[in-house]
């Protein structure tokens, strides 16, 4: 990998850390060519540290450890992202990231519909919720509607109409969801049980 160490004086280019599996940004550091070599040989990420003037391998003192994954170099050959497997939290401050947020698997627009079923599950009183009221009447029904909505995910399939189709997908992954939380579990389970497969 052909790395421009050159393009500023103090031979620094910007290290962007990401989880390998999460995908969040979880800080930016700096490395010379010494970092880097250091890192690439004992797979723990290390920079130079700008404040300390020296090599300075992330969680040397406090365990907190980023074990490096991948090494990628932008277009211009002047920054890195590296994907690690962070153990503990990033930030020295204790949080997960350097910008105070957690380090928890999104999954897009779907994990903020799974916030919002939360919701609905934890306030089933709300008469105006459709969601609070399947759950109120209880796994049974979200169960049915499970079953329901695949059925006419099957006969949508067979027909050559690709709008019902798709609107009836919505639907079933929808009350998956749902009944995803009425066990008590969440995407990100189902997730890991297909990983574990892989």
């Amino acid at each position: 990998m052909e790395i421009n160490f050159n393009k500023n004086s103090d031979g620094l280019v910007p290290a962007i850390i990401q989880d390998a599996i999460t995908k969040n940004v979880l800080m930016l550091g700096y490395m010379n060519q010494e970092a880097y070599h250091t890192t690439v040989e004992t797979k723990k990420v290390t920079f130079f540290s700008r404040t300390k003037n020296r090599l300075w391998t992330k969680g040397e003192e406090s365990g907190n450890i980023l074990n490096l994954v991948d090494i990628k170099n932008d277009c211009d050959n002047d920054s890195l992202l590296i994907t690690v497997n962070p153990v503990g939290p990033t930030c020295h401050k204790g949080s997960d990231t350097c910008w105070n947020e957690d380090n928890k698997q999104s999954y897009g627009f779907l994990s903020e519909l799974e916030d919002v079923i939360r919701s609905r599950k934890e306030n089933q009183n709300d008469s105006t919720s459709y969601v609070a009221s399947l759950f109120k009447k209880g796994i049974n029904k979200v169960a049915q509607k499970v079953g329901e909505e695949a059925v006419e995910v099957v006969i949508e399939a067979k027909d050559d109409n690709e709008e019902l189709f798709l609107n009836e997908s919505a639907d079933l992954l929808f009350h998956y969801l749902i009944l995803l939380q009425a066990k008590g579990y969440e995407l990100k389970d189902v997730v890991g049980v297909l990983k574990s497969r892989s």
